[in-house]
C-alpha cells in the first residue's frame, strides 16, 4: 500500500474509534432513559445510526485487508516459469476459441499431469492460486481453519485422544502396565463443487475481454458461497460436513463422546438471558482449554454482533471493542472475531455463535487442481465452462470448538 492508502487506513481507524465513543455514550444514554421512563425512541434511531456506521467500517476494514492479502500472495507479481508460462498462454487461447492444439503436452510438462478422461483441461497455477485467494477472502471459514491440500481422495486423520496413564512409585517399588494411547480416525467428508459459468463467443474474440480474469472471478463467487455455507452447516453428503452439523451436547470435556461438540444454553428458550447476558460469553470462553484459547476467536454472523456491542461486563465496560490499530481485529472479551454470515440468527435451538481454535478444531482438504471443460454446443450462442474441484471438511477436534445454544436447558 502506497502512503496516501496508509492514511486512509489511519482515517478509518480513527473514524472507528470516534464512532465507538459514540455508540457508547448514546447507548448509556438509551439504558438510563429506560430507566428513568423516559421515551427512547430518538435514541433507538440514534443508536442504530451509529451501529450501522461501525458495521460499515469494519466491513471497510475487510475490504482492504483482503485487498492486501491478494497483493502481497505468492505469484501475484507474474509468473516465471517459461513452460508454465506457455502453458498459461494456450490455455487461454483455449478459452477464447476452442484450440486446444499443444495444450495436453504443455500440461504435462508444466505440471506433469495428463488431460482427464472426460477432456478437461486443468487450470493454470497462477488462475488457481487466485482462484484459491478470492476464496480466502470471501470464505471466512477457511482463514481460521487448517487447508490441507491433497493428492487423493482417500485422506485420513489420526488423532491422538489420549488415554495414556502414570503413576507415582517407590525406587524399588514394581512398575505396572499403564493404558495407552488411543486414537481416533478421522475422515473428511468430500464433495465434488462445480461453477458453470457462460459467455457469449462475441464476449471471447474480444481482445479487451479479459477470459481467465473473468472465469476467476465467477468461479471463486460461486464457489465462496457454496463451501462457505457447507463449512459452517453442509450435511456431509456430497459435500463437507459443517462444523454446526455436528452433535452437541451439554456434557463438559472428557465426559463427552469423541466428534461431539459442547454446547452452553443461553437459558432462555428463544432469546438470551433477560440479564447479564454477556455472562454466556464468558462462561463460554472459559469452558474452552487454556491451550485453545491462545488462538481462540469468536464466529457469529452481522445481526449477533449488533446486539453483542451494547454488552457491559461487570466492571461497566463493554465487551466489544474495535481494532484500533492497522492489523488488529475487533474484539469481544479480548478475542478477535470472525463474521460468518452462514451463521444462524438466534431462533429457539439455534447455534448462533461459536468460539475456539478452529485451526486445530476444523480441517479443510482441496484436491490438487481445478480443472475447466469448454462447452461450446449445450447453449448456444453462449460458450460454457464446467469448472470443478474436489474438497472436503470435518471436525478434527471436538474440543477446540464450543458453541452458544439458544435454549432453556
Amino acid at each position: 500500500m502506497d502512503l496516501q492508502d496508509l492514511k486512509g487506513l489511519k482515517d478509518l481507524l480513527q473514524n472507528q474509534g470516534v464512532a465507538f465513543e459514540e455508540f457508547k455514550r448514546t447507548n448509556d444514554d438509551l439504558i438510563k432513559a429506560k430507566a428513568d421512563g423516559k421515551s427512547v425512541e430518538s435514541l433507538e434511531a440514534k443508536l442504530a445510526k451509529v451501529d450501522a456506521e461501525l458495521s460499515k467500517i469494519a466491513d471497510i476494514k475487510g475490504e482492504i485487508e483482503a485487498l492486501e492479502k491478494r497483493m502481497n500472495r505468492p505469484g501475484a507479481a507474474g509468473e516465471q516459469d517459461k513452460t508454465k508460462a506457455e502453458h498459461k498462454a494456450a490455455f487461454c487461447k483455449f478459452m477464447r476459441k476452442g484450440d486446444d492444439n499443444g495444450l495436453a503436452d504443455l500440461q504435462r510438462k508444466a505440471y506433469n499431469i495428463t488431460t482427464d478422461a472426460d477432456g478437461a483441461f486443468a487450470v493454470p497455477e497462477e488462475i488457481d492460486r487466485d482462484i484459491l485467494a478470492k476464496l480466502v477472502d470471501v470464505s471466512p471459514i477457511r482463514q481460521i481453519a487448517t487447508v490441507r491440500t491433497i493428492g487423493t481422495s482417500d485422506y485420513k486423520k489420526l488423532v491422538n485422544i489420549r488415554g495414556t496413564a502414570s503413576g507415582w512409585v517407590d525406587e524399588d517399588d514394581a512398575r505396572a502396565a499403564t493404558n495407552s494411547s488411543q486414537f481416533a480416525q478421522v475422515t473428511p467428508f468430500m464433495g465434488e463443487l462445480y461453477a458453470y459459468p457462460q459467455a457469449t463467443q462475441q464476449m471471447l474474440e474480444d481482445v479487451f475481454f479479459n477470459a481467465e480474469a473473468w472465469i476467476g472471478e465467477e468461479v471463486a463467487t460461486e464457489f465462496a458461497r457454496a463451501e462457505g455455507a457447507a463449512f459452517v452447516s453442509g450435511d456431509g453428503t456430497k459435500k463437507p460436513k459443517g462444523f454446526l452439523a455436528y452433535t452437541t451436547a451439554a456434557t463438559a470435556d472428557g465426559a463427552r463422546a469423541f466428534g461431539t461438540l459442547e454446547h452452553v444454553a443461553t437459558g432462555v428458550a428463544a432469546d438470551w438471558a433477560a440479564s447479564n447476558p454477556q455472562d454466556i460469553l464468558i462462561t463460554l470462553t472459559y469452558k474452552l482449554k487454556a491451550g485453545y484459547r491462545a488462538n481462540a476467536r469468536w464466529v457469529t454472523n452481522k445481526g449477533i454482533l449488533s446486539e453483542v456491542r451494547k454488552w457491559k461486563g461487570s466492571d461497566g465496560q463493554y465487551i466489544w471493542r474495535p481494532g484500533l490499530e492497522q492489523g488488529q481485529p475487533d474484539t469481544i472479551l479480548g478475542y478477535g472475531i470472525t463474521e460468518a454470515e452462514d451463521m444462524p440468527a438466534k431462533a429457539a435451538n439455534a447455534l448462533p455463535v461459536a468460539f475456539g481454535d478452529f485451526s486445530r478444531g476444523y480441517l479443510i482438504v482441496d484436491r490438487i487442481g481445478t480443472s475447466v471443460l469448454r462447452d461450446p454446443y449445450t447453449n448456444k450462442p453462449y460458450v460454457g465452462f464446467y469448472t470443478r474441484k474436489r474438497l472436503g471438511g470435518c471436525v478434527v477436534d471436538s474440543e477446540a470448538i464450543k458453541v452458544i445454544k439458544i435454549a432453556a436447558a
